[in-house]
């Protein structure tokens, strides 16, 4: 829509109609137009057939006044009240006597909570695709925190119940508040800039942001989509308080921990000073007892140790010891005796069968062994010849001799030979298979 500029000068000024007039004449030219906003401001004057309305853009700090007809507002009934968010179909008018914009409303939508839900749904959706409120990305919170930010509206009894609390639990608790709007278009806002403030603070190591409860409408700052990335890209812990338990803003879904009430949420940031010296005193009492079981155990069996006759006597088994050695040194010796004694009676007797069967001993008794030059033993006269040289053997020493004189045997067969005489030729016979 093109406009025509007025033909002007500080020479040629136009009058304020007419350019009233040309201001009413552009924002005709507009005609009627679909839009959505908040109402903040409604007011319905006795007697008047007239409604009066501020609605806003619950993204910026733009407002516009919207009249509408009573019997228009009245068959909306409840639903059309401060807070709620509506479609309106409207004419944009200016009042050239008074200078003002306003809207002339000929159809209004309440948004209902349905609506309002189905847009979280699918924020809830993108944000779950891009992983914000995955499990493995929570934090937990440090058992005791030295500082604790809270962010929380202006004098608000969430505040208040966290920190007493809190203070309740733990005294020593040290808070760092911002108070910001947590309510209404700039809220959103307000609390990123908080949050991101208290995140860079380094006497803080856990943010909360808490609230009472309140309706959809109400909660909507905290489901909005620039706070929940905000509050995704925390590198310290954040706890979400907001409203009670069956509220649910998306600020629960990407904050590391949910608390139900801002009671709970303080239950959570600190522990309990008396029951943690509670469970001091009872793992002291159980270390105690584990050390008393210890010493008496060990104590017992010291005790057993001493009573056995080992401890009680030392020196008994190292003589019964003594004495076992002693007596195997005398078995020892005494088999090594009889060993020695009857390889002696053996030696003896195999002595005594050597000497008896020994060419020796035949020797020692007056015998002489004959043998030829060749080694043979002489056993007949006729086997030698007058002058051939023979080798005798005596008991102690040789005689080389030589035959003068030859006599054959007699006759008559010799006598049986004694039983020396056989030993004799026996060993000689062996002497001289062995020569």
């Amino acid at each position: 829509m093109s406009a025509v500029p007025l033909e002007s000068s500080p020479e040629n000024p136009l009058p304020v109609r007419t350019v009233a007039r040309a201001i009413g004449s552009w924002v005709a030219r507009l005609g009627r137009v679909w839009m959505e906003g908040q109402v903040t401001e409604l007011a319905r004057r006795p007697g008047m057939g007239t409604v009066f309305l501020t609605l806003r853009d619950p993204a910026a700090e733009v407002s516009l006044r919207v009249t509408c007809s009573r019997a228009l507002c009245d068959t909306l009934g409840p639903q059309l009240d401060e807070g709620a968010r509506v479609i309106v179909w409207a004419r944009p008018e200016f009042h050239l006597a008074r200078g003002a914009l306003t809207l002339t409303a000929y159809d209004v939508r309440p948004i209902g909570v349905g609506e309002l839900l189905l847009r979280l749904e699918r924020l809830k959706s993108v944000l779950a695709a891009e992983g914000l409120f995955a499990a493995e990305r929570k934090r937990r919170l440090p058992f005791l925190p030295h500082g604790i930010g809270l962010v929380t509206g202006r004098g608000s009894a969430a505040s208040r119940d966290i920190q007493e609390n809190a203070a309740r639990r733990w005294p020593s608790v040290c808070f760092i508040v911002r108070e910001v709007p947590v309510q209404g278009p700039a809220a959103a806002a307000a609390v990123s800039e908080a949050i991101r403030a208290l995140d860079h603070d380094m006497s803080v190591e856990v943010i909360v942001i808490a609230r009472g409860g309140g309706s959809v409408e109400d909660l909507l700052p905290f489901s909005d989509e620039h706070l929940l990335r905000v509050a995704a890209a925390l590198t310290k812990p954040l706890v979400s308080a907001i409203g009670h338990e069956q509220d649910t803003p998306l600020l629960d879904l990407v904050a590391d921990v949910r608390a139900s009430t801002p009671t709970d949420a303080a239950k959570r940031l600190v522990p309990d000073l008396g029951e943690q010296v509670h469970h001091i005193g009872v793992l002291r009492r159980r270390a105690w007892r584990c050390v008393t079981h210890t010493v008496d155990r060990e104590s017992a069996l010291l005790v057993a140790l001493r009573s056995r006759p080992v401890l009680a006597d030392p020196a008994r088994d190292v003589r019964r010891r003594s004495e076992e050695v002693v007596a195997l040194r005398a078995r020892s010796r005494r088999c090594v005796e009889q060993r020695i004694e009857a390889a002696q009676a053996d030696l003896t007797r195999a002595t005594s069968h050597v000497r008896a069967v020994s060419p020796a001993a035949t020797l020692a008794r007056g015998y002489a062994l004959v043998q030829d030059q060749a080694g043979t033993l002489v056993r007949d006269s006729a086997d030698v010849s007058v002058g051939q040289p023979l080798d005798v053997r005596l008991a102690t020493g040789r005689l080389s001799v030589d035959v003068t004189r030859t006599m054959p045997a007699p006759l008559n067969p010799p006598a049986q030979p004694s039983q020396d005489q056989a030993g004799a030729r026996e060993a000689a016979g062996r002497q001289g298979r062995t020569s």
